[in-house]
């Protein structure tokens, strides 16, 4: 009877062994699968008077190749892995909206500034008039339409953010379900390895879309938190995340940490994985890019319609606006007590930074702070706030503590469009002219003249300058010198009074050029604000960059986020598999070695299959001599 035992428990045990060699074939690329190994141990023994005998084998226990510290670490690299690719695949999406050649924005200015040159040539010609109006409208519309672009990024991207926080809260509640579950199996001397499985395959799925940590707990229960200290699971209960606006920028998401009735926003820097990469390309890179279009384009405006009510139109008549003005978004109070409204205005965009702003008051000064790289103002005791080329006002004093957010480039890109429709409201004519004194002996001649400001005076008056015998000049009103001992570089601008005048050649002494306001007659063939259209080409903005490279400094920015995304993403995305492939190779199914197993077990099977059919032989024989 002992043999026959034996022969039996034999059996059971290599067909188990068997069964677990073929579940671990059967979920060879199941993911997030661990192999699983049958421990055998000895069944006992029994003592005779000549000794003691074994009693067999019998099955121990079925574990899982796991290693808990390569486990940690596949998801803790797959959080920045998953973070890094989906702003990436963000970026790749942002930089299609910023094409180069014919189809992009800065050949659509630059067309624009060309137009005025053939205006210059012939500032009466009806079509080159038209052709400035159509190729600044062109300009307005591409504009439009980059930033009807960015929306539509921003809106599908905001989308995913919601779904990503929907399966984070799905993936919560699930492993709130199996901690109940591993918890009703404790008692167990057993491991519960497929559930083990399932709990650490959740966790690596809550891992791709959010960085979390774990806890371990009795019975192999785990506790996750999010946002560094925020209990996303504890036991079989889970919270959740939730989507809203922030309220102090409407404009952007707010992810906030939901648990009863309590409800705690969670920094972006605190979220990881796709949701943390998602947050960082809405609120920082396309947030900056947002505001290099804006930028551009409310520069646009000020600079250009600024030139064009410089001049003169074809009827004489100052230039009104050639871009209808832009309406600058009021600032919103973040801090303080409410009851004043805040106002920008632009004072000079030749010093725009792309940039949201804030406008605080300690009690004693005002200051302004540039939100994207903290840069703060000098304090001054009143508003307005000059600062980078905006002016920050409030309706009234404020209180201490009181702190405002204004978005200055919000909304150029989307409103700007042309106001100019007749080509003999295009001021191309110079309010002011210039005329050489007869006897003028120098080979010097007159390239340009063009208004680039307003007159210091009610009206811009009549000028003199005066060469001297040493190449210099002095600029005299009324015969009375006003600037003297100034140096002449040919080609090089002499700027007074709101005009901007550049000679050619090698004055002699006493050349005098006389700049008077432009009359009635002189109209037709004045083209000197078209020059000064011209000029606005090589006028330092954005940064110092030409106002004509303007979109050269966007596309540059996109391309150089994108290119450190894809370095990111390539380096993360490395380390991710290579975290993964160490934990497979302890915890993933290896075919060869499941059917060497098989084999072995195989053949323990038939070799305790022949000791029982042996056993059972010897009984029979046994019983047939007893029975005789």
């Amino acid at each position: 009877m002992s043999a026959l035992n034996i022969g039996a428990r034999a059996l059971t045990a290599n067909l188990s062994a068997l069964q677990v060699i073929g579940h671990n074939i059967a979920n060879v690329n199941t993911e997030g699968y661990s192999r699983q190994n049958v421990t055998m141990k000895v069944s006992g023994y029994q003592q005779y008077a000549n000794g003691f005998f074994g009693k067999g084998v019998e099955v121990g226990t079925v574990t899982r190749s796991h290693d808990a510290y390569l486990t940690r670490e596949a998801q803790t690299t797959r959080s920045v892995a998953s973070a890094d690719a989906v702003r990436l695949a963000r970026l790749e999406q942002l930089e299609a909206a910023f094409p180069m050649g014919e189809d992009g924005i800065g050949e659509s200015l630059n067309s624009m500034l060309n137009a005025w040159a053939d205006v210059a040539s012939s500032p009466s010609n009806q079509t080159a008039r038209l052709v400035v109006i159509a190729r600044a409208d062109e300009l307005a519309a591409r504009l439009r339409d980059t930033a009807g672009q960015l929306d539509i990024l921003r809106e599908s991207t905001q989308l995913q953010v919601k779904g990503t926080v929907d399966n984070v809260n799905r993936l919560a509640s699930d492993l709130a379900k199996v901690n109940q579950r591993l918890t009703e199996v404790m008692g167990s001397p057993n491991t519960p390895n497929d559930l083990l499985d399932q709990r650490d395959q959740i966790l690596s799925e809550l891992s791709k879309h959010v960085q979390v940590s774990s806890i371990p707990g009795d019975g192999g229960v785990v506790s996750v938190f999010v946002g560094g200290s925020m209990p996303l699971v504890l036991g079989s209960q889970s919270a959740k995340l939730e989507v809203g606006r922030n309220p102090d920028d409407s404009s952007q998401l707010q992810i906030s940490f939901v648990q009863g009735n309590s409800k705690t926003p969670l920094p972006d820097a605190s979220l990881g994985g796709e949701l943390g990469g998602l947050m960082n390309f809405l609120h920082n890179d396309l947030a900056q890019v947002s505001n290099m279009v804006g930028r551009m384009a409310l520069a646009t405006v000020s600079v250009v319609n600024t030139q064009h009510e410089l001049g003169l139109d074809l009827k004489g008549q100052p230039g009104g606006e050639f871009f209808t003005a832009l309406t600058l978004p009021t600032g919103v109070q973040t801090s303080g007590a409410p009851g004043l409204t805040a106002s920008v205005g632009v004072s000079d965009p030749t010093q725009f930074m792309a940039s949201d702003y804030e406008l605080r008051y300690d009690g004693t000064n005002y200051t302004a702070v540039r939100l994207s790289d903290g840069t703060v103002s000098a304090p001054a005791a009143t508003v307005p706030v000059s600062f980078d080329g905006l002016s920050f006002n409030l309706s009234g004093p404020a209180t201490a503590g009181d702190v405002f957010r204004f978005k200055p480039f919000e909304n150029a890109a989307r409103e700007i469009k042309i106001a100019i429709t007749s080509p003999d409201s295009v001021a191309a004519a110079s309010p002011v002219k210039v005329s050489p004194e007869p006897g003028n002996s120098g080979g010097i001649s007159i390239e340009s003249l063009y208004a680039n400001g307003p007159p210091g005076g009610a009206s811009y008056g009549t000028t003199e300058v005066v060469f001297a015998a040493d190449g210099s000049y002095s600029i005299e009103v009324g015969g009375t010198p006003v600037l003297t001992g100034q140096t002449y570089k040919p080609g090089e601008p002499i700027e007074y009074d709101g005009w901007s005048l550049t000679l050619r050649g090698v004055p002699a002494d006493n050349d005098t050029f006389t700049v008077t306001p432009a009359g009635p007659n002189d109209i037709r063939q004045n083209a000197g604000n078209a020059v000064g259209f011209q000029a606005l080409r090589d006028a330092a903005m954005f940064e110092g960059v030409p106002f004509g490279d303007g979109y050269v400094n966007i596309f540059s920015d996109v391309g150089t986020r994108v290119q450190s995304a894809q370095f990111s993403s390539a380096f993360s995305g490395q380390v991710a598999a290579t975290a993964e492939n160490a934990r497979a190779n302890v915890a993933g199914v290896n075919l060869d070695e499941e059917a060497a197993r098989m084999l072995q077990f195989q053949q323990s099977y038939q070799a305790a299959a022949k000791f029982l059919q042996v056993a059972q032989s010897t009984f029979d024989s046994l019983l047939q001599t007893v029975g005789r």
